[in-house]
């Protein structure tokens, strides 16, 4: 191995493990912010934020609910290495809904662009952790 190619050899991997602790850092902190502050709320306290949020009281409470464990399923798997691209997609989903719902539905297209932001990182680690998918399908085979 020439001394160019083990540099580049040691430049990929110092990148790779750049990468995925960027991801890991992500993923924990998403995933604690959506257990704790976006999800959590939903299912412990769901009439109180219908009563403070006028977009929110548009919401069915069992709706209201089911996006609560949507969150806070989607933040556990995010911080469960077989699970975290599955759970990507499903916080990718969920928020891009929130921005349509923020957008069209509640008439506050100035909120729209949070859950955008959310939905194109979630989607950017679902593709990054897509080998967990193929795990995960092995495994429920199994």
């Amino acid at each position: 191995m020439t001394a160019i190619a083990a540099t580049q050899t040691t430049d990929a991997v110092r990148t790779n493990k750049i990468r995925n602790r960027v991801l890991w850092t992500l993923q924990i902190v998403l995933g604690l912010f959506f257990v704790i502050a976006s999800g959590g709320p939903k299912l412990v306290i769901p009439h109180t934020l219908m009563e403070n949020n006028v977009s929110a009281a548009s919401i069915p409470l069992g709706l209201l609910v089911f996006i609560g464990l949507a969150e806070v399923a989607g933040g556990i798997g995010l911080m469960v290495p077989r699970l975290t691209a599955a759970a990507a997609i499903g916080l990718a989903i969920v928020t891009f809904l929130a921005a349509g719902f923020n957008a069209f539905l509640a008439h506050t297209p100035d909120m729209a662009p949070f859950p955008l932001a959310l939905a194109a990182i979630f989607a950017w680690i679902a593709y990054e952790r897509r080998t967990s998918l193929t795990a995960l399908g092995a495994l429920i085979k199994r």
